[in-house]
């Protein structure tokens, strides 16, 4: 019995008797270790729940304009985008290396796959859709860096909240919950990913559904309305008003599904980190680090395909070139 157990057991067990992984005894006994640390800050720093709220939270008011956690990143992330462009093009080099072989890199494999869908007019459609892009995927990116959702400003709770304590003069939301007749606190952000408010994603699929009535009407002139009005045949009436509402469709298409893949996104990381701290969510942040990356690509190839499509002249005409 004990020589069919160790036959098998060898597909899984390694030679010193370690799990796959573990090369040697010592292996194993850091990942030991690992866990044993892990489970210690679990128990001793216990991570808070944050609180889950839909809209963004205000940080401050400047000449009575509300200035909230997801505008803040908005404009981080701008200006991350503008010193790194300034930083690129700021010694330009013939023969590229280091940072700007880098972008030139992504800049071309991006202009390729835009102009294999659009054709001669993907060079046109490309400063849109790359900005679109690069700004999508940077905020997403941004949003799980530490610091976003975590730190900012402690106000009281309207129900429940949590104990505060101060550690080294800043105060700290702590794991246990105020009691039934104490004052329990929570924290509004400094920083929140832009995505996970709906007016940013909203704001972007106007520009981009905007730009498709407008590059419609350069490559057929007036003649591209006639797909929303047209008194030709009963069918020109009876899909005019369809293609009309297709166009607000897209609008919420694009808002709602960038905004809820990053919101659940980060809600998820919260959860993990709330449940199990310091070790599960590790994986889920290359997770959130795909999504990011297929929510910016699919709202920009979106973009480009509409585009596209708008350009071709509906019925026997053809397309307008």
């Amino acid at each position: 019995m004990d020589e069919l157990m160790s036959e098998a057991m060898e597909p899984v067990m390694g030679e010193e008797g370690c799990l796959p992984g573990c090369m040697t005894g010592k292996g194993c006994i850091v990942y030991v270790i690992i866990i044993a640390i892990a489970a210690f800050l679990a128990m001793r720093f216990p991570v808070v729940m944050p609180e889950i709220a839909l809209p963004a939270e205000p940080i401050l008011t400047v000449l009575g304009f509300s200035v909230t956690n997801t505008l803040l990143a908005t404009w981080l992330t701008m200006l991350l985008l503008i010193v790194g462009s300034i930083a690129v093009t700021r010694n330009l080099k013939l023969v590229p290396s280091g940072l700007q072989n880098l972008v030139e890199w992504g800049l071309g494999v991006l202009l390729n796959l835009t102009e294999s869908v659009a054709g001669e007019r993907g060079r046109k459609f490309f400063p849109l859709v790359a900005t679109i892009f690069i700004f999508l995927l940077v905020s997403n990116w941004m949003g799980i860096l530490p610091g976003f959702a975590t730190v900012g400003l402690i106000h009281e709770a309207h129900e429940g909240g949590h104990q505060v304590e101060e550690v080294l003069g800043v105060h700290v939301l702590q794991a246990e919950e105020a009691g039934e007749h104490e004052t329990g606190y929570t924290v509004f952000s400094f920083l929140r990913s832009a995505a996970t408010d709906l007016n940013t994603p909203l704001a972007i699929a106007l520009i981009s559904v905007f730009m498709t009535q407008v590059v419609g009407v350069q490559a057929q002139g007036i003649r591209y309305f006639s797909k929303f009005i047209s008194f030709k045949d009963l069918l020109g009436v009876i899909v005019g008003p369809l293609e009309l509402v297709s166009e607000f469709a897209k609008i919420i298409s694009f808002s709602f599904r960038l905004f809820g893949n990053i919101f659940a996104g980060e809600v998820l990381l919260a959860v993990l980190a709330f449940l199990i701290p310091y070790l599960v969510s590790i994986p889920f942040f290359g997770l959130e680090l795909f999504v990011g990356l297929m929510q910016a690509f699919v709202f920009a190839m979106l973009t480009l395909v509409f585009m596209s499509m708008a350009t071709m002249a509906h019925g026997s005409e053809g397309e307008e070139h």
